[in-house]
């Protein structure tokens, strides 16, 4: 079976039924284009076999799929060879932390999950399947995907609010034997390790010479800071919205504790703003404005990855005012910091070896690779590769397979 990238029906069945707003007003299709495509959903179910006549009835089901269950169940590792499992995701969510939507619940969450699933296949030649919980709870949630796990040969969660993602990602991680991956830390810190690579490189300057503040204490913040640190940056310091998150705060929660114990090695202490005074780097997963005084105070050749959207932290047009190096997360502005550049070809790296799990050293490998497609083209708005650069997925792929095999987590 494969994710289809089309909408399932004609069109003339998707002219029928339109969606009403109600009280017989226009249909939101007819004005709407992003109405008009989602209509009838985004993916549908094809067919990798084909089913002609009896005699291949009788292979694809009954009786010759028998001989199949009876070979995988005197033999489980043959599952891999002989169903989807090995090359199929599923892109888990409850729905709490969607875009920049906030909780909106499973079913309004289908739309984003139907289009990331659309883009494993498009950009990694991966298929995905979005599955909404209708829970929010830690334990529901980790024993439901427990349990759907035997279908699949990795797990994505996607759009789980923190605290709680990092919990239920660590405690799936420990009970899973396959690829457990929360785009929205890690796929976020991978582009953005990439990206700042070649910012660095740009500006003749190592990782170790740097220093970075990020706005931002959640998810993608935290997943960012630990690894900028993993890298070799010279320091980080984190923010949120009470200001530095460092050591002598009384206020942490167990996550922002542990941040503050290996982050801020400078002890600042205060707010972002002065966090920024002399900053190199400038990182922001936390929407809000930082005013630009306090982007002036950063050093000299300073880089701004203001990734909010969609409206960034900083503007591109202030940030051009000092920074070297701009990033966003808009794909209207250059350099834009998008996951879909890391996770189609960390999951197609990770399945072609049935890595048991994803590991810091394939995250920093798919980093490098990310950066090194830019190559000799490098520029200051040209720092990461565009989404439709077809090298990007290829190589990164490669290169998660060989650290998975270099870590030993690879299983062929």
């Amino acid at each position: 079976m494969a994710a289809e990238i089309v909408n399932p029906r004609s069109d003339s069945e998707s002219r029928n039924g339109h969606t009403e707003q109600g009280n017989g007003a226009e249909p939101l299709d007819s004005f709407d284009p992003a109405f008009a495509l989602h209509r009838g959903g985004k993916m549908a179910v094809q067919a990798t076999v084909p089913i002609r006549d009896k005699d291949d009835l009788s292979l694809a089901y009954t009786p010759g799929v028998a001989k199949v269950c009876s070979a995988i169940a005197e033999q489980p590792d043959l599952v891999h060879d002989y169903t989807w499992k090995s090359q199929v995701v599923a892109v888990v969510t409850d729905g709490t932390a969607v875009l920049g939507l906030g909780d909106i619940g499973p079913e309004a969450s289908l739309p984003v999950m139907e289009g990331k699933a659309i883009l494993f296949k498009q950009f990694g030649g991966v298929d995905a399947v979005p599955i909404a919980l209708n829970c929010t709870d830690v334990d529901e949630i980790v024993e439901t995907v427990v349990r759907l796990a035997p279908s699949f040969g990795g797990v994505n969660l996607e759009d789980i609010s923190a605290p709680r993602c990092f919990e239920i990602e660590k405690r799936l991680q420990e009970r899973l034997d396959i690829p457990v991956f929360h785009d929205d830390q890690h796929g976020t810190a991978v582009v953005s390790l990439a990206a700042l690579r070649n910012a660095a490189r740009l500006s003749g300057r190592t990782l170790g010479e740097l220093r970075a503040v990020i706005s931002g204490a959640g998810a993608a913040g935290v997943a960012i800071a630990k690894m900028l640190i993993e890298a070799g940056i010279g320091d980080v310091a984190v923010a949120d919205r009470k200001g530095v998150v460092s050591r002598d705060r009384e206020d942490l929660t167990p996550i922002k504790a542990e941040l503050a114990s290996f982050t801020n090695k400078a002890g600042l202490s205060g707010s972002l703003e002065s966090a920024l005074a002399g900053a190199d780097v400038f990182i922001g997963v936390s929407g809000g404005t930082v005013p630009e005084p306090a982007v002036a105070s950063m050093a000299e050749g300073a880089f701004v990855f203001a990734m909010a959207n969609p409206d960034p932290e900083v503007h591109p047009e202030v940030a051009h005012k000092y920074a070297a190096v701009v990033a966003t997360g808009r794909s209207d502005f250059p350099n834009q910091i998008n996951n879909v550049l890391a996770f189609p070809g960390i999951f197609a790296g990770a399945l072609q070896v049935r890595a048991s799990r994803i590991t810091e050293g394939m995250k920093l490998a798919a980093a490098e690779a990310l950066a090194s497609v830019v190559g000799d083209d490098l520029a200051a708005d040209y720092v990461i590769p565009s989404p439709f650069d077809e090298r990007v997925a290829p190589a990164v792929t490669a290169a998660v397979a060989a650290a998975a095999r270099a870590e030993g987590v690879a299983r062929r």
